[in-house]
């Protein structure tokens, strides 16, 4: 019982600990059928790297014949509190420490959250501008301070803009299950 509770414990304490340590990076967790996906470990290190040909991330295989554009799925959101989708979007900011989440722009100048399901990663170069096709789950989510603090950390924001959050945020948060960069 007590080996129980330990292996809880670090499961716990790495999902908490992985956002915040560049050094590593979490395993792909699906393949493209194009693109063999190379993870090589190294042993002094144990650190995972990400074969950089590798454009399919993710549990899931992205069917991109399905996508529908950014527009279409927050029209489809509207009024919803969630929607499985699958769509087309252009990265606007990438998680520059783990590469663990993504910001896609809206029409309006605002941006909405892509989370990774299961923590998955992709690489933390990933431009602005890229393309990539993404599937799952759109959400209503509220995200507290400590959170929203914690992503302006991960996008090496300024300490003035990170002092300046001070109140919850609700609004459409997408968890992608899969993602498909185009190259």
């Amino acid at each position: 019982m007590k080996k129980k509770h330990l292996l809880i414990g670090l499961i716990t304490a790495g999902f908490f600990a992985s956002c915040n340590n560049p050094s590593t990076t979490d395993a792909p967790t699906s393949e493209t059928d194009s693109t063999e996906v190379v993870v090589e470990e190294t042993e002094e290190e144990g650190e995972t790297t990400i074969d950089p040909n590798q454009t399919s991330f993710g549990p899931n295989k992205v069917d991109t014949t399905v996508a529908i554009s950014t527009e279409e799925l927050l029209a489809q959101f509207e009024g919803k509190t969630e929607l499985e989708a699958t769509f087309k979007a252009e990265i606007n900011e990438t998680c520059s420490k783990m590469g663990c989440w993504i910001n896609i722009a809206k029409e309006d100048g605002e941006t909405f959250r892509v989370r990774f399901k299961d923590h998955f990663t992709i690489p933390v170069d990933t431009e602005p501008g890229t393309i990539a096709y993404m599937s799952g789950k759109a959400i209503q989510d509220t995200v507290s301070v400590d959170m929203q603090k914690h992503f302006l950390e991960d996008a090496n924001a300024p300490q003035e803009e990170i002092d300046a959050v001070t109140e919850v945020k609700y609004g459409m948060t997408f968890i992608a299950d899969g993602i498909e960069i185009v190259k």
